[in-house]
Parts: structure tokens; sequence; C-alpha cells
């Protein structure tokens, strides 16, 4: 049994701390009980900071951490998908396994204890099974033209396989409207939808928009040049036309758990829509990859508004500096007016039900086990500062 004291404590059981409280857990970080402390400085453990659930990263490409510092900045989506294909086979398998798995390790003693995980290739999957972290592995799928759907398919059934093999939790999803064919857009969803689980890149740019909604556009202007299929021209938002994909798959309701990802361009308009049909529908949020490529932030005060079920991730670091959980805390803290405990909902609660987790992570309720991070230098009010970062604790 071990008992950690600290200054705040975030049960995420309701968006206030405990002030001067603890946990309580088990030797297999099983939490017994929490609650105030009536002489925290005396406590044997002692946390001079915020003590919170370990952290879900909902949405992170950790097979491209060896491309860290290497993209330029505010290329908006054309010119970052273009440094992409330029930079993405630019360092051999082993040193992308070294760097990835590096990563997988920085995150785990930051408190990170589950993440949504986006794969490519396999590089990742030993590195996975071996770690502590748990992650859910969404296999992605891209194609524009329709006669390559089946292909691109079997591949994404093979490499779902090998990850099974290695006993990961695994679902086949869409990467975006604006890099698959319509067919390959619900053939993935298909796939994924059997499991569950999809993770989907929704509404990312404004380059995005116009050519689904517009037909024009750096974006569009840049497939045509190279010859490539573009999506049809809806006049509408471009969740709107992935909504119309799925439901090729089945009629709604959807009950399985989807998570849009970035949603720099969601509208109101949109966002009911996906409510109407989407039982089980999360919201994730990137706000320093946004910055990183658009100079653009979410609407996270409409989102608020709205009661979106809103999530938190770091991205890649083809797009981010750190694959940092505080860093995009502060982010969030410094550019809305939320407050604390509401944002860590985001980053660990929400996460966890995504991933059908709940039960276990993103919460210090007693019974769980999930994963204690302290979080330094907060201030007097329990919010993170400049200098804050996490270090596991349990």
């Amino acid at each position: 049994m071990r008992r950690i004291a600290a200054k705040y404590v975030y049960v995420l059981d309701g968006p206030d701390p405990i002030r001067n409280g603890f946990v309580e857990i088990e030797d297999d970080g099983t939490v017994t009980s929490v609650g105030e402390s009536p002489d925290v400085a005396s406590e044997p453990y002692y946390w001079d900071g915020a003590i919170v659930p370990g952290f879900v990263n909902a949405h992170c490409h950790v097979e491209l951490s060896h491309l860290k510092g290497r993209f330029a900045r505010g290329s908006g989506m054309a010119g970052f998908i273009d440094q992409i294909n330029a930079l993405r086979d630019s360092s051999t398998r082993e040193e992308k396994i070294r760097r990835l798995s590096d990563e997988m390790d920085r995150m785990w003693k930051a408190g990170v204890s589950a993440m949504a995980d986006i794969s490519n290739c396999n590089d990742s999957f030993a590195v996975k099974a071996d770690s502590p972290l748990y992650t859910r592995t969404f296999i992605e799928v891209f194609g524009t033209e329709p006669e390559d759907c089946a292909d691109v398919i079997s591949g994404a059934v093979r490499l779902r396989h090998e990850a099974v093999c290695y006993g990961l939790d695994v679902s086949i999803t869409p990467h975006a409207c604006y890099t698959m064919s319509p067919e390959l857009v619900t053939a993935a969803a298909a796939e994924g939808l059997s499991t569950g689980y999809l993770s989907y890149h929704s509404q990312e740019s404004a380059q995005e928009e116009e050519m689904i909604a517009y037909g024009r556009g750096e974006m569009y202007e840049n497939r045509r040049r190279a010859g490539m299929s573009t999506p049809p021209v809806t006049g509408r938002p471009s969740l709107m036309y992935f909504m119309d994909r799925l439901q090729k798959v089945h009629r709604p309701p959807f009950d399985e758990h989807i998570l849009l990802v970035h949603n720099v361009c969601l509208t109101e308009e949109a966002a009911r829509a996906a409510l109407e049909v989407m039982n089980n529908v999360f919201w994730a949020v990137c706000p320093l990859s946004n910055l990183f490529i658009h100079n653009a932030l979410p609407p996270v005060d409409m989102m608020r508004r709205l009661g979106l079920d809103i999530c938190v991730g770091t991205d890649s670091l083809s797009s981010n500096d750190d694959l940092d959980m505080v860093s995009e805390i502060l982010c969030l803290q410094q550019n809305f007016t939320v407050a604390t405990g509401e944002i860590l909902t985001w980053a660990c609660l929400n996460g966890a039900r995504f991933l059908g987790k709940e039960s276990e992570l993103g919460s210090l309720l007693p019974g769980k086990r999930p994963g204690i991070a302290g979080i330094s230098n907060v201030d007097e009010a329990g919010r993170l500062t400049p200098d804050s970062s996490s270090l596991r604790l349990a």
C-alpha cells in the first residue's frame, strides 16, 4: 500500500480538485481511497503540485517520431502533405524503431497510461506490445483511385492480422476525406466499425473544406496537377460528406466509438448533424499540431457549448516539438477560458471513454488502476504554468 499526497488532487469525478489531498493505492496501482489530508506537509510522500490520473493521448502517430525537427512550420495542409511524402521514408527502419521506442518510454515516464495510435506500417507493433502503456492501434488507409480500393483494404487486413498476432487491440480506419476515394472511405469505415472503433481526421484545415465543399484551393489543385482523382464536390462541410459515406455501411444510429480528430474547421451545423447519428462520438483536439501547421485552433468554445466529448492528443513529431500532454493542456488553458479540471477530464477520462477503458483508466476513483501522474509548478489555483511538467508517480 502506498499513500501519495499533494497540494491538489484531481480525482476527475467533477471539475474541482481536492485541496491538500491524498491517494492511496495497492502495490498493483489500484486506487483504494482518496480524500483530504489533515496535515499534508507531514505525509510520508508529498508531491508539491497536482496529482492527476494517467493521461490518455487520444491521437498520436508514434511511428513518425524519426521526423522530429525536420518539418517547416506554417506550411498549411497541402505543404505538410508534401513534406510527409518527401521525408516519411528518409530514415532506416532501425532508426525509426529506436526513435519511436524512445518516445513511448518518454510518454510512459511522463504519466501517459494509454494512447490511440495511428499506424501505416508495422514499425511500432513490437514496441507497443512490450510497453506498459495501453494502445489501440488504428491501421490507417488512404488511396485516391477507386480501382485501388480492394488492394488497399487487403493490405490493411494483412497488417491488422500482424498487429493482432502481437496481442494489440487494432482497428482499420479511414484517414481523411481528401486522401481517399469515396469507395475507400466506406470500405475502411466498414472494417473499423466491425471492431467498434474508428479514428478519423476531420475538418483539419480550410484547404480540406475548400476541396470538399467547393472543388477549389491549394489541396485540390495539388491533386489535379498530380493526376489524382478528387472527392465529389458537395457544397457542405466535409464531416457531412464523411457521414454520408458511413451510412453506406449501415443505417444510423452509430453506436460504435468514433473519434473525430482535429476539428479546426468544425461548424455547429456539422457538429449537430454528427450528434444526431453518432451515439458515442468523441472530438480530439491537438492544439500544438494545429498551430504548427495552420496557426489555427479548433472552436473549443462552441464545442463546449454543444457539450461535445472532447479528448486531447499530441499528433506526431512531424507537426509537434514533443509528445507532451502537459504542453497540450497548457496551450488549451492559455487560449481558452476553461477550468483546469475540465481540460484534465478531456486529457484523461474522455480519452479512456473513447477507448472503452473508463472502468480502469481516466480518474482516481477507488477500484480503478489509472496510473498516477504528478504535475509540477502549478499556481496557487492549481492551474498549469509554463514551467509545469509531469512525472509518473505510480
